[in-house]
């Protein structure tokens, strides 16, 4: 029989995390050899304390099923990286994963590039942590430190939590090989995420997410006790702290996005600022001096970290109103007129402005506002119309048509990427090799990229970006809601809805997508939505798409997660995928409006009926058991 776990375990004097482990001990099977064998490689392996006791715990508790689903599967690079909850199992966050991870990628730089042991790689953290699990995102750079360290590769390791797009921002700026965040940005508190970027600054994609998993399989086993020193990091020479350098090249950089100063030393206007209990506070604060900006008023409860997330009932900005009440209470005492929020990484930003009562603006709404005055901005300082030719602008494929609706009038280029920012990134790097270059890209989960100084989606940036167009707006007597309606009238009203559901069950998702697939029988998708005739079906989980010749979709094939768009008759192009990150079924759909047509309220009603048909129709939640969103 194959040894199982210990039944108890000393903690010891080291906060429970580290230890000796070699006491000779009885075990007890669970029954299942396979799943023995899981157990004691997991025991074997990691010297967390209580990530251990916690596989003890399920054994002695005789709970195999939870056994199964934490140690007899492993996490895959999703959208954002891999990206799980943090405790014991290797499909989880945990001090052991985080050494196989960074073993594997270790392994398959030292391969790609000859010179990576002059490169190094950059590391940085949030401020997510899991006391049951000893789990911080701190310790976790660290141990990810300690491994390439243990190799003698050179790290660029942050000192204390930064914004994700410093990783990025640094890796280019350091020549690194390549960079880690650990993060898992808006998730639950539950989570965190090991973030992988390439030496061009954009998030791995296609082929290296594969072959690093590849390596990462080959070298489950922990190297040697050096990888478990958290406390290499602050006596091995190779280690250097790049924050000091990285935040005034990055300030110093901001300023390029700053067309106005002179008006923003002298904005009446008052800002609201919340970080959403995460990094942004400092950096937010540092972003508005670079504008010329008075700093924004943070909201007191939520500018200093605390992994509990504790006043607000989802750490996601992305959620509106009903996460932004603090903001909003306090704007109102300090009479402030537009509130910025920050998620717990500062990789997103979510704005309010105060008119009649609050316009919660949406990741699409916020995309024209920034689309437009960037290109407006672009524009005051190149009038010649030939130059629009190296000017692009991206937006994911999932997010509003609004910036085509520009590109065809403004004759700059637009183009769409598979959802997730590692598609953009590697987009604005593959432009920039031809001399173009991208002023504003974006995904309508308020992800936005002003300019390119990273190829990552970034709030801090943002934010003194929005608080400058304000100023602009409110110079000429106009607010960002009116703004927003005269760009309407020029480029073509377009009104979008984005929710979800949430389906805890992954048989469920693949037998609903499955229904879609054969709507009408055996490989016959669905002819209408809402009554209205679908005329264009695009699944690239397949690569079908009845819009083209050859129906093959242009955009890559991604078997791995759930996508199909459905273009009606009336004009509504409506989307349901999977989430790369979280256990949520996500549909859009959005109804594009020629220039000058303002019936917004038709075009609402319309919109609505759709989008209720999709739900009904496609989705079926209550037979399906779904949960729906809350408002």
């Amino acid at each position: 029989m194959l040894a199982s776990l210990p039944l108890s375990v000393s903690m010891g004097d080291d906060n429970g995390v580290n230890g000796d482990l070699n006491a000779n001990l009885r075990y007890q099977s669970t029954g299942d050899p396979q799943l023995d064998k899981a157990v004691d490689q997991w025991l074997t392996w990691d010297k967390n304390r209580r990530t251990r006791a916690q596989v003890e715990a399920l054994v002695a508790a005789g709970r195999r099923e939870d056994l199964r689903t934490r140690l007899c599967s492993r996490m895959s690079f999703g959208t954002a990286g891999l990206r799980a909850p943090m405790g014991a199992g290797f499909n989880r966050i945990n001090d052991l994963t985080v050494i196989q991870s960074t073993q594997g990628l270790y392994s398959y730089l030292s391969r790609y590039f000859p010179e990576f042991s002059s490169r190094g790689v950059v590391v940085g953290f949030d401020t997510r942590g899991q006391e049951e699990s000893g789990c911080s995102s701190q310790r976790l750079a660290k141990l990810a430190a300690a491994v390439m360290l243990s190799r003698d590769v050179p790290v660029h390791l942050f000192s204390t939590f930064v914004p994700t797009p410093y990783v990025p921002y640094a890796v280019k700026k350091l020549g690194a090989a390549a960079g880690v965040m650990i993060t898992a940005s808006h998730n639950p508190k539950e989570d965190n995420g090991y973030k992988v970027y390439w030496c061009n600054g954009a998030q791995i994609s296609s082929p290296h997410d594969k072959g690093i998993l590849q390596s990462i399989e080959e070298q489950l086993e922990p190297w040697s006790a050096s990888c478990w020193e958290e406390d290499l990091v602050e006596r091995c020479s190779l280690r250097t702290d790049p924050l000091t350098q990285i935040n005034s090249c990055y300030m110093d950089e901001l300023t390029s996005l700053c067309f106005h100063r002179d008006l923003n030393r002298s904005c009446p206007l008052k800002f609201v600022h919340s970080s959403f209990h995460g990094v942004g506070h400092a950096f937010v604060q540092q972003a508005f001096h670079a504008f010329g900006f008075a700093p924004p008023i943070p909201v007191p409860e939520q500018k200093d970290p605390d992994p509990n997330f504790s006043s607000v009932r989802c750490p996601n900005p992305e959620e509106g109103e009903s996460v932004l009440e603090l903001s909003l209470l306090l704007a109102e005492r300090e009479n402030a007129c537009i509130v910025l929020a920050t998620d717990p990484d500062a990789d997103r930003l979510a704005v309010a402005e105060k008119s009649d009562g609050w316009k919660v603006f949406t990741g699409n709404e916020l995309a024209a506002l920034l689309g437009w005055w960037m290109f407006f901005n672009w524009k005051e300082a190149h009038p010649d119309p030939a130059d629009t030719q190296k000017v692009y602008m991206l937006a994911t494929t999932v997010s509003s048509k609004i910036l085509q609706a520009f590109a065809r009038i403004e004759g700059f280029h637009y183009e769409e990427t598979l959802p997730g920012f590692k598609w953009i990134g590697n987009r604005i790097h593959e432009l920039s090799k031809t001399g173009n270059s991208v002023i504003f890209a974006f995904e309508e989960s308020i992800g936005f990229l002003c300019g390119s100084m990273v190829p990552e989606k970034d709030g801090v940036s943002s934010a003194a970006v929005v608080a400058e167009m304000a100023a602009y707006l409110h110079n000429k007597q106009l607010s960002l809601k009116q703004q927003l309606h005269n760009i309407y009238q020029t480029y073509g009203h377009h009104v979008s809805k984005t929710s979800y559901v949430i389906c805890n069950d992954p048989p469920t998702i693949q037998k609903i997508f499955s229904r879609i697939r054969n709507f009408d029988g055996d490989a016959s998708y669905p002819k209408t939505c809402g009554g209205v005739r679908i005329v264009h079906i695009r699944d690239v989980t397949t690569g079908y798409d009845s819009s083209r010749p050859d129906r093959r979709s242009v955009l890559p094939v991604t078997r791995s997660s759930q996508m199909i768009t459905f273009t009606l008759q009336n004009g509504v192009v409506a989307t349901l995928r999977t989430s790369g990150t979280e256990p949520k079924i996500k549909y859009y759909t959005e109804y594009c409006a020629a220039p000058g047509n303002s019936e917004a309220s038709r075009l609402e009603e319309e919109l609505g009926k759709i989008t209720a048909a999709l739900l009904d129709e496609f989705l079926e939640p209550e037979r399906n058991n779904l949960i729906r969103r809350r408002v």
